[in-house]
Parts: C-alpha cells; structure tokens; sequence
C-alpha cells in the first residue's frame, strides 16, 4: 500500500455508502425475476480440489452452481442462482449455507461446531504421540538404533545404560516442554470454550457455553463482550443498526471500528420479531481473509448483499453498545481467527544446515574408522586369535574371523558413537534459550514511554543475527515515528505553512515567532500546532477555495467522532494521516461533530450544517484514493476526492491545466523536504446523473459474479473531469536515533535497503535525513523507466559510470584484470566511491522479471544504499527472495504495518516494530521491539555475541568428544581389535552429562570477547560473523585435528609411562583399572584446562561449573571404587580401592601432568604467536581497553602525588612530562570506529580483507556478494 496516500478504509467505509444507498433502492418486487428452481448453471461445475489453499467465494471465481435444497418460500419467487448442488461438507464445502432458529436444517451440512482445540494431546494420546514426534528427528531416531545394538550382546562391550541414560534424559526434557505448552493450551481452550454467552433457543435467551454454540444460531451480545463466533449483524441498541467493535485481537488495532446491519433486519430489535426471523444467508465458504466477505442473505422473497461490513468476527469486542444480536455464520476452526492461525514457516539458521552437514561427515568418519576395526579384528582372529581358541575361545555365533570382523564392526560404531553425543542438541537449544532470554531482559532495548521489552519470539535464530548482511526496512512507522502532523498545504495555487522573515527568507523552526492563534474556535484542539498565520486569515475573510478545501476535509473521511463532554472532541481514526487531516480541518474552523450512516454534520465557522451522505466510494491498494458523494442542505450534490498524485492528477479536467502545473511544482517541493502528500479534488453532480449512476452502482453491490471489479468500474466512471483544490503534506519525523543507528549499521558492512510506498521525493529526502544518503556519494541513480527497454538501459548505465570510474583506485594502482572477469563480483571489488539506487515501483516490477533481476541485483548490489519506492506489498517479498536467492548472504527484514508481514516473513530474520499500526508485523516476526535504534544493540551486541559464543562452543565441543572417543580407536590396536572400551563404562556415561557438559554450557552463554561498549563503539567486531569465519568446515577440521591429536597423547603418554613403572611397593603398576582411571584423569583435567583458555569472559558461574566439574568428577570417580558401593552392588562395583590406590602413585601424578602440558602446551604457544603476529580485531580492541585502563591508573597516581596545601594555581606544573606530546600525536584519545579499523588495518584488516576477496572470488555472479573490502 503506498504510505503517501494511506488514507483511512475500512471503518464505515463502503458500508456507510451502501446503506445509504440501500436505504434509497426501488422496491424488491421490481427487481429482476430470479430464475426458477433447479435451473440448470449457465457454466459447467468445477469441484474444488484443495481445502487448505484459499478459497475463494462463487462470486470471485465466477462458478454458476445451485443450492441442494431450498426454502419453502422460495418455491414460488424462485431460488438464488449462483450456488452448488453439492451439500457442503467439511472437507469439500464451496459455499456456505446458514438459515437462522433452524439448527435441524443447518445440522445437515456438518459444519464445525464452536469448541476450539489448540492443544495436541490428550493423557492418553500424549507419550505415543509426543514420542513419535521425537524420533522424527534423525538424531534421536540414530541413539535409539544404537540402543538396539547394545542390547545384543554378541556385539556389545557398553552396558545399555550408557546410551539409554542421555538418550531418557534428553526424550524427558522435551516431552516435559512439550506437556507444559500442551497443559497451558488446554486450559486457554477450556477458558475459552467455556464462556457463557446469551442464545435464543425456541424464542427464550438462554445462557450457552462457547462450544455448544451452532451456526444458526442467533446469539445476543452486550457491551465489552467477547465475540463469539463470526456473526452477521441483525440489530443492535444503536440508531440505525450501528455497532463499535474493538479487533485487537484480530489485527493489534485498538481504535474502535463501526460495523452496521443492513437496513432490512436493523429493526428486529425486539426478541420476539427475532426468533420468527428465518432468512437464509447463503456466502463464500470459510477463509483467512480477514478484510473481506460475500454473501447474500435472502429473506421475505428478496435478496440482500452481505459485505465484510455486517459481520462481527471472532476475537472482536464489542464496546460503546449496550446490546447487539448477531447470526452465526462460521464457528470454532472455521472461524476467520481460527482461520489465521496456521503455523508460521520453520527458519534455520546457516549453522543448523553446517551441523548437519557436519554430522553427516562424521557419521562417514564414524563408519569408517568401524570398517578399518572391523578389518583389523578380522585380520588379527585369522592370524592370531585362532592360535588361543583354547584360552580365548570364539562365542558359540561366532564360527569365522570374517565374522567375528563384522561383529566387532558393529561393537566399535556402538562404542564410536560418542563423537556426536545426543547431548550436542539439548545443549544447543539450552544454550539458544538462554540467549533469547538475554535479549527479553535487556533493559537497555525496553522502550520506557511504551512500556514495552525487547522480545526475541523464536529461539532458533539468535546465532544468525551476528551473520546479518542484508537490511530490508520499511520507512513509515520503522525509521520514522509515523506520528502524523499537519504542515503545509497548497489551496487554488498558493503554498501555505512557510514563515518568512522581514527580508523574505524562509525562518527555521527555531526562529518563528508564536504559533498560530486558534482560540476563536472553541472546539480547536489545544495540541495542534500551525506557524503560518496567512491561512487562518483567509479561512477569516471567507476565501471560497480555502473554505472548500478545509470542508472536503471535513467530510471526505471514515473518522468516527466520540464526544464524551461538551466541546470535549475525540476522534477515532483508523490512520493516523486521516486524523492529522480531520484535526486541522477542525481547527481551522471546519469542525466534524458526528455521523450517522445517511448524514455528516460539520460545524463550519461555528454554525452546525449536516449534508446527507449518499455514497462513500472507498480506499483500497489499487484504487489510492477515496471519495464521498454529498448533498448540502440547499440540494447540490457534489462528489470529494483525495488520494495519491499520481492516481488523481489523471483525473482532473482539462481547464485545470494551469493550476495542475502550480500545485505539481508544491507537490515536488513538499516531498523532497520529506513530507507525505495527497491531492484533493471535487466534481459537481446533477440529480439525474446522480440516480443512473446510483442505480448503477446498486446492480454492481448486488452481482454475485465479480462484485468488486464492477463497483471498481461504477467508481471509476464518475471520478473523472474533477476540479483541483489543492494538495496537502503531512510530516513524518523520524525516530530518534536512526541516523546514528544507520550510520553505525554501514561501518559493519551492512547494506540498508529501504523499501517504501512513498513517492520517489519522499522517500530520498528520507534517506538524506537518516544518512543513507550524503552529498558526500560519488552518485545516486535514479531508474525511474516505463518499459523493459528502458529499465535495462538505466540500469546498464549505473553499471558503465561504476566500471569507469573504477578503472583507477587509490594511488593510481589499477585493477583492470579484475574488469576483464565477466563475474560480479570482480566488479564489485573494483568499484571506487559510493553509490546509491533510487528505482520506482513501476521500474522496479520490469527490473524483478525473470530475464533482469540478475542485472538489477548486479547494480544494487554494487551501491551502498537502495532505496525502492512506491512499493507493493508483494515487491517487497520479492526483493528479499530475489536477494536471498542469488546471494549467500544472511538477510533481515523490520518492519511494523501489515503490508510489511510478507517481507518479514521471506527474510532469514523477521523483526517487527510495535508501532503506530498494530502489531501485524509483531505477530509474523521472530524478534520485535518499539523503535528502529535497538536493532544496532540486537544485532552489535546480543546477535554477535550469540554467534560468537554458538560458534566456540561447537568447536569446543567437538574437540573434547574427540578427544574422548579417539582414545578408544588407538586402544583397539592393542587389545587385539577387540572392542574393549578404555574407560570404565560409568565413566563413558557421565563424561557428556556430567563431568563435561556445565562448563561448555557456561561458555556458550555467558561468554564474550570484549564488552558490550566495546561491541557498539567498533562495528567492524561484527565482520567475522558476516564471513562465517568463527565456525566453518575449516575451523571444524581444526578441531578435529586437536581432538586427535590430543586422543593420541592421552593414550600412548600413559601407555608409554605405565610400560616399566612399579608402585611404591615394587609391584607392577600397569593393569587395566589403573590405566582407566589415569586416562580418564588426565582427559577431564586437559579439556577442563582447554576450556578455561577458551573462556574469554570470567563469571563465577564459569569458575564454579569448571572447577565443581573437577571435584564432582573426584567424588563420584572414589565413590564408586568404595567399599560401600561394592557392598550394595558386588557386581557392578568390583574395583573397590582401585581409584585411591593409583592416584596415590607420584608416577600417575607425573604422567597426568605431563599429558596435560603437552596437549596444552601447544595451544598455548600458537595463540600466543597469533597474539603477537597476526591479531584479529577483538584481540586489538581488548590490547587498547587495557592501555585505556593503565593509562587511567597512571592519571589517579599523578592526582595524587600532588600538593593540596596551597591554593595557588598549579596548572602549569600539574602534567606529566610528555604529556603535550602524547595529544598533539593523538594516541591518548578515545579511538573511534574509523580510526581503529585504520588502526588495526597493521594486522586485523588485511587478513579480512584478503578473505573477503576470496569468498567474493570464490562465488559465481551474483552469488558472491556486494562486499566490499574493509577501508583502511
């Protein structure tokens, strides 16, 4: 929908014109004869085949069908022509068919009752149903497979419990999530279901639970009610069937609504009349769409159109009216709520799709290293094994080495398996939960003057947000504050709302005088605020231009008025642009007081004139305007237009050429200050045009066959040849801090694309406000082409001045082997200077075909900024697939109206604003706050501290549970490839539940490698996330590497060392128990070590979790070498003393110290040289925080060593010498963004860079990216 022309529809809207057309129509007797009974449809029947999609309504597809049954009394005037034989059922319904007080009729059809269930289990159904769902996924499918195998016991050397004890863990913790969101569903349902509301049954109002109400049904609501079901309006307590209703619910809009019954059931107010009621409504079957209904109701031997505006939806409340009686249509899932509740699409991140990539890796690696076992097994029984059959016999399964090979292939993959533990996964969402919860409680994103947090409303995307690269946001409401104010207008030719001083220069807002004085006018509203006197002295002296143009104003609207006290006005709009325009109409001395569906009454410079309301002729996203047609108390009928410029510049008749070219001139300068226009326009009526036309307009409400095409043409016909008032501009500030927050965005390489309805003026002027845009940019393209050719040639143009002025960069170095490449991204590197697209929305829907998206994203790709105006809605899902598409880059979507929810929805991420226009946007995205700035602080600081800490965990992780099981490998060469496990059994149980799994959880969601200030203060810090370079295939081999290669030393050291060792009493020291526990030993204390140098960030949850794992690891590992534990389990326990009696050996001692400096030493050594070599920026941002903190110490000392008995001045003596050196060199100050990045360009930059260049070489057109390479 274009911003510029949003004016208010829905509330009164087509509704309020019909009924006042309604009101007027002939008699039903002289309508068109239907035809008779059983007519056979003038076009053959189509079966509709899919339930799920959308279905439209008879009158939409054009499908000719008739009804099954009909009512006695149609039997002589004939039945409705336009409905299917088929009786509707639940799965194939194609219209829906409701006679009010006749549930036996309606019961026929089969239709849903009103009980809602959105829960999924129930206490019998829930352990089947909510383990089914579990072993869908793949992992827990895998562990329960390798359950299996360890109950065989030919193949397994693990008891069952050291799979089965994670495996329960895991399945219990999720099935208890799983209940506790079912047990909360229920009881939302339950209070639901069991709301009482008032049913007339035989005549009397009887109290009904929700759920046993039936369509048919006619049900009685009173004021603050929740409405039940979807109900057709019959009468309420207002004056001409009026209602308000409140659709919070429904769409997060709080401002009431009207809805009215159609004049023919308005009267039946009393019960009596009501249970003798028995029309039939006969519509569109159930659907989601929210804004529009079909359907007719026949009744008395007539018919009567049905719109969205007689129906009360569920989910609605009702207020301001005392009572109201409705018919129920739809109920319970057929509900348009209900309807609307359909799961959003599943997002993962690039890291999900890594991992499972990885596992599957490892799964081959798993397999192979059971096959190179396998063999040896095989060999070794041949050669060996079958020498020592006496003393190693063969089980009785077993009766060939070959055999005893595959066998033992499956005994290695089931003791293998600990390399992807199912504890991987648990941990991971853990530690994504704790994320989320990050984000909710930070107070620094809670927006004080709404009351409202940060919420993160998915926890599967927080890594993703640290790898954003792409921005798609809207303007109105996202980077402004979509707070409309009135600001200037252009009446007959003159511009009015600039102040100019006594030598005709335009004065700034600080420099005019007082505002505008309105206190003539008793009913002004005190907050309005206007500078420029000269239109309120012409509205004084009775200037008839201005005075049509504030009273169009006044009547051209779907405002609804609410005065609570006397001159006390409140108005009720649906936009705020409407509002802005009615409140300055009513300051200016045009006052709107009140409607009825038949009548405006407006106080005109105080004297009260009510103008009867003929037609209202709606806003829609095609039509951009919207008109009312009004006869004054002296008979004139005169029709009032105001929308877009560029709908109702076409509009205009020819005579007003001159005064088009004066208000165009205003229109172009309103919009390049930024402000939002509309044009407005009036056309005379006589009475006999008026009647053709509204009988006209009549039959086009009454087709059952392409109502809203024919309405569309009735309008179009009459709003021609109108005569030009003038135009208006209403400003939209921006939000506080969006400058700052772009600005901040662009230094960590992300690419703002702004994607807006506004008109092309607007929204530049926008993007200079907010600094997208500068003068300071080599050049902005403007595409702004009609046809295909046109669009091509503008875009290959922005292409050529890009490639030219690339030729040469910097100091004369040329980069014209990368211009030979036909790949974008040689371009890309090479383009000198910055550039920004503007492209129109008509430009822009040729540039999206197939055969030019590629060009289009190749230009836009190359400018720093693109701004797409007068966007559709559906533009701009397709810009976003269009990006995600072709280029391997995270993309993030913002915006808060509803035409921004499919864009929120197609972007990797979605965040939604909770604004000025409901919270649509809320609702379909997976983070949402109230103002534009806390995206940098979601994005800087929680989203690349939750990729940074996803990313170290997983390489931690992966390296210990290699380091683990690896050891496993190399002791099957020396036990004669017998799948005999290293480390006791319990041991192997509790390493990744235990021993193991609280310090990495730490790590992962509390660690952080320079403080959140630092995060905000150096944007490039979020570039490693962007180049997926924390945690990728190579960095996973790394860590495959170090798990191995630690696995190798924790073996063969304690191997090499128990080979001649002897206790203290001379007896041998090598036995199996000993070696176990001195392994297991060293392995709990090196990746308790490694883990402690991983940790960037020290809590004292870190400190307690490491050094607790190490204690609890000691207590448990004696506990179950005690006697009394042997005592209770002889032969589970059988080692009693083993565990004291090794690590009283000072040989044991030295060799864990040993394993545990080599395997760390190493580490230690490169990071250190990485440190001083080849440091990456956080390591240069933390270097600079500590030259900051000694610096400080040595300013405290100074302060202090100073005299403070004198009261002289001592200022000329007070520094340090040097110190007048140290700020003329600059290198005490505070380094900002630009100057670190230059800074660290010595060392951090370069490698970037070159990285960049890589990846961007790497990618095929266009794929590889806009990325740039970092400035130095």
């Amino acid at each position: 929908m274009s911003r510029s022309c949003r004016v208010s529809h829905g509330i009164a809207g087509t509704l309020l014109g019909e009924m006042a057309l309604c009101a007027k129509k002939r008699p039903p007797a002289a309508a068109a004869p239907v035809p008779p009974w059983g007519a056979v449809p003038s076009e053959p029947l189509r079966p509709r085949t899919d339930r799920q999609t959308a279905r439209p309504s008879p009158a939409q597809t054009g499908i000719m069908t008739v009804p099954k049954e009909m009512p006695e009394k149609w039997a002589r005037a004939g039945a409705p022509p336009s409905w299917s034989r088929k009786k509707p059922s639940w799965g194939t319904e194609e219209e829906r068919r409701a006679r009010a007080n006749d549930r036996e009729y309606n019961e026929r059809f089969q239709y849903a009752s009103n009980c809602i269930k959105t829960s999924k289990y129930n206490i019998l159904t829930f352990l089947p149903v909510n383990l089914f769902e579990q072993f869908q996924e793949v992992a827990n499918t895998y562990f329960l497979f390798l359950l299996i195998l360890q109950l065989i016991p030919q193949i397994s050397s693990l008891s069952w419990f050291t799979t089965i004890v994670p495996l329960v863990l895991v399945l219990t913790i999720t099935a208890v999530k799983d209940a506790t969101d079912d047990y909360f569903r229920h009881k939302s349902d339950n209070q639901v279901n069991n709301r009482q509301s008032q049913v007339l049954i035989n005549g009397i109002l009887q109290q009904e639970q929700w759920m046993n109400v039936c369509v048919g049904d006619i049900i009685k609501l009173e004021n603050n009610q929740f409405v039940a079901a979807d109900l057709l309006l019959l009468s309420s307590s207002e004056p001409h069937g009026l209602c308000y209703i409140e659709t919070a619910e429904l769409d997060g809009e709080t401002n009431m609504k009207v809805r009215q019954a159609i004049p023919v059931t308005s009267e039946l107010g009393d019960i009596s009349k009501l249970a003798k009621f028995d029309g039939e409504v006969i519509c569109e079957p159930p659907n989601n769409k929210l804004d529009k209904f079909s359907g007719t109701l026949y009744w008395k031997e007539n018919k009567f159109p049905l719109s969205n505006q007689n129906m009360l939806l569920r989910g609605c409340v009702l207020r301001n009216t005392e009572w109201c009686f409705g018919l129920v249509i739809f109920a319970g899932p057929d509900t348009k709520l209900m309807q609307n509740s359909g799961r959003t699409k599943f997002k993962r991140t690039s890291i999900d799709r890594l991992m499972n990539t990885l596992v599957l890796w490892i799964f081959g690696f798993l397999v192979c290293m059971g096959v190179i076992l396998a063999i040896g097994n095989a060999i070794w029984e041949h050669e060996v094994g079958t020498r020592f059959q006496v003393y190693l016999p063969w089980d009785e399964a077993v009766d060939s080495a070959f055999f005893s090979g595959f066998l033992s292939f499956w005994s290695y993959i089931i003791i293998l398996n600990t390399v992807v533990p199912i504890s991987l996964y648990v941990s991971v969402e853990v530690i994504r939960l704790g994320h989320s919860y990050f984000i909710n409680w930070d107070k620094k994103m809670f927006c004080m003057k709404k009351r409202t947090p940060a919420e993160a409303r998915t926890t599967t995307l927080n890594e993703e947000l640290g790898q954003v690269e792409y921005i798609f946001s809207d303007k109105t409401g996202t980077l402004t504050q979509n707070i409309m104010v009135f600001n200037k207008c252009s009446i007959n030719g003159r511009s009015y709302g600039d102040v100019f001083d006594v030598l005709g220069h335009k004065a700034e807002l600080g420099e005019r005088p007082e505002p505008v004085n309105f206190s003539f006018n008793p009913l002004a509203d005190k907050k309005f605020l206007f500078w420029d006197p000269t239109l309120l002295e012409a509205v004084k002296m009775g200037d008839p231009h201005t005075h049509e143009f504030f009273r169009l104003l006044s009547l051209c609207h779907t405002v609804m008025s609410e005065e609570k006290n006397e001159g006390e006005l409140y108005y009720k709009a649906q936009s705020p642009d409407e509002g802005a325009l009615v409140t300055a109409a009513r300051n200016f001395g045009f006052v709107f007081r009140s409607r009825t569906p038949k009548t405006i009454t407006v106080h005109e410079m105080g004297t009260a004139i009510t103008y009867q309301l003929l037609a209202i002729l709606d806003f829609n996203n095609i039509r951009k305007r919207m008109s009312v047609i009004v006869r004054n108390p002296e008979g004139k009928i005169r029709l009032y237009c105001k929308g877009a410029d560029t709908i109702l510049l076409d509009r205009l008749h020819h005579s007003t050429q001159e005064l088009l070219n004066t208000t165009t001139d205003h229109l172009n300068e309103y919009a390049g200050e930024g402000l939002r226009t509309l044009v407005l326009a009036y056309k005379d009526l006589d009475e006999e045009y008026y009647e053709e036309w509204a009988e006209r307009r009549l039959q086009a409400s009454l087709a059952q066959d392409g109502r809203e095409d024919r309405l569309a043409s009735v309008y179009e016909e009459v709003e021609s040849d109108m005569m030009l008032l003038g135009a208006t501009a209403i400003e939209d500030k921006l939000q506080q801090g969006v400058p700052e927050t772009i600005a901040l965005l662009t230094l960590a390489n992300i690419k703002i694309w702004v994607l807006t309805g506004d008109k092309q003026e607007t929204a530049v002027n926008i993007g200079y406000s907010c600094k997208m845009l500068t003068d300071d940019m080599t050049e902005v393209f403007i595409v702004t082409g009609h046809t295909v050719l046109e669009v091509r040639e503008e875009l290959r143009k922005a292409r050529e001045k890009m490639m030219d002025s690339s030729r040469t960069v910097g100091n004369g170095f040329t980069y014209q082997e990368k211009l030979s490449s036909s790949k974008l991204t040689s371009v890309l590197e090479a383009v000198a200077g910055e550039y920004a697209l503007v492209i129109n929305g008509h430009s822009l829907a040729h540039a999206l075909e197939a055969d030019m998206e590629l060009e289009f994203l190749e230009t836009a790709c190359a400018c720093k900024a693109v701004i797409c105006c007068r966007v559709t809605p559906l533009q701009k899902a397709q810009v976003v697939e269009l990006v995600k598409k072709y280029k391997k880059a995270v993309t993030l979507a913002i915006g808060d109206g509803a035409n921004d929810v499919s864009m929120i929805k197609t972007a990797h991420i979605g965040v939604g604003i909770s604004g000025q226009e409901g919270i649509q946007a809320v609702l379909a995205s997976d983070y949402s706050f109230s103002q534009f700035k806390f995206l940098q602080r979601l994005l800087l600081v929680h989203g690349r501290w939750s990729y940074l800490r996803m990313c170290k965990f997983l390489c931690y992780f992966f390296y210990k549970n290699f380091a683990f099981t690896m050891v496993h490998f190399w002791f099957g060469f020396f036990c004669g490839f017998s799948a005999q496990t290293v480390y006791d059994q319990y041991f192997i149980t509790l390493y990744n539940i235990v021993y193991t799994s609280l310090p990495v959880l730490a790590m992962g969601v509390f660690d952080q490698d320079v403080p959140e200030q630092r995060s905000m203060e150096y944007p490039k810090l979020y570039e490693p996330g962007q180049l997926n370079l924390l945690f990728n295939k190579r960095e996973f081999f790394i860590c495959i590497a170090q798990g191995i290669y630690t696995s190798v030393l924790m073996f063969f050291i304690p191997y090499g060392a128990f080979a001649e060792a002897t206790r203290d009493d001379g007896t041998q020291l090598a036995d199996y128990q000993s070696f176990a526990v001195t392994v297991a030993t060293s392995l709990v204390i090196v990746v308790s070590v490694q883990i402690g140098l991983d940790t960037g960030y020290w809590t004292a949850i870190n400190h307690f979790f490491i050094w607790g794992s190490l204690a609890v690891y000691f207590a448990i590992l004696f506990a179950m070498h005690s006697n009394g534990l042997f005592d209770m389990f002889p032969n589970q326990f059988r080692f009693v003393g083993n565990a004291q009696n090794t690590l009283a050996q000072p040989t044991v001692w030295l060799t864990i110290v040993l394993t545990t400096v080599v395997c760390i030493m190493p580490v230690v050594a490169f990071r250190f040289l990485r440190l001083n070599l080849k440091p990456d920026l956080s390591d240069t941002v933390r270097y600079t925080q500590l030259v900051r903190k000694k610096q400080k110490a040595q300013h405290r000392c100074m302060r202090r060593v100073g005299r403070t008995g004198s009261r002289r001045s001592g200022y000329a003596f007070s520094h340090q010498e040097g110190f007048g050196e140290l700020i003329m060199s600059g290198k005490n100050m505070r380094l900002s963004s630009l100057a670190l990045s230059g800074f660290t360009t010595r060392s951090s930059s370069s490698w970037i860079e070159s990285l960049r260049r890589k990846k961007s070489d790497s990618a095929s057109s266009p794929s590889g990216g806009a990325d740039k390479p970092l400035k130095g």
